[in-house]
């Protein structure tokens, strides 16, 4: 308890100091905070936060549960000779409906492109991290390979990069939680959140699964 105090006395006089030194205020905190199931739901009545459709079981202590669509985006590997980043990707993968009831069979060392069912929006204040399902991993299965960060002002399906890491298929339920998004209150609004004029945004209210823009970073200055 002593510890603690001292910790916590010690931390208090760090910021004002840095403070004083600085001319920064304490507005810019030095910790993340992860916001709490009661803050998601807060957030979500507020409307600052929207995941939509929302199921009554799917927040968690800190995060809530998103689900796979039926919609996935096979890649062309019989057809194309080489993945060239600089070059439109459209014809790289093709677009494939399994339907509501059948599963997608994803094969040991197989990548494809799926998506949430929901629809994500963020706020200029926050952030979220999407992740998968503990039990989902211990299958073998990963649902993105760099694309777990959401930005601020984000609107739109969250695109899945969906790869299987075991040694035996894995079946894709239309509908099965397929990972979890928590979220992240920033130390301001952001002056200029996704989706703002000048920062060349690509995919800000992207439906379905939707392939690589990476090559319109080599015709004009971008944020990647």
């Amino acid at each position: 308890m002593v510890v603690g105090c001292l910790l916590a006395d010690w931390c208090q006089r760090f910021l004002e100091d840095w403070s004083a030194e600085t001319g920064v205020t304490n507005e810019y905190r030095f910790f993340v905070m992860v916001l709490s199931d009661r803050s998601i739901k807060e957030a979500l009545d507020a409307g600052r936060i929207i995941i939509d459709p929302l199921g009554d079981d799917c927040i968690q202590p800190s995060s809530v549960d998103l689900h796979i669509d039926q919609y996935f985006r096979v890649f062309r590997n019989h057809t194309q000779r080489v993945i060239d980043v600089r070059e439109d990707q459209e014809d790289l993968t093709e677009l494939v409906d399994v339907g509501s009831e059948n599963p997608l069979i994803l094969h040991p060392g197989e990548f494809l492109l799926g998506s949430t069912i929901e629809r994500v929006a963020l706020p200029a204040d926050l952030v979220a991290r999407l992740e998968g399902k503990s039990s989902l991993g211990r299958l073998g299965l990963l649902i993105h390979s760099t694309a777990g960060f959401v930005d601020a002002g984000w609107d739109g399906h969250l695109t899945l990069e969906l790869s299987n890491v075991a040694n035996l298929p894995i079946t894709l339920y239309p509908g099965m939680k397929i990972g979890q998004i928590s979220f992240f209150e920033m130390t301001t609004p952001a002056d200029r959140p996704y989706g703002a004029a000048g920062l060349g945004s690509k995919y800000r209210g992207q439906r379905g699964p939707t392939p690589s823009r990476y090559a319109e970073n080599f015709r004009k200055p971008t944020a990647s």
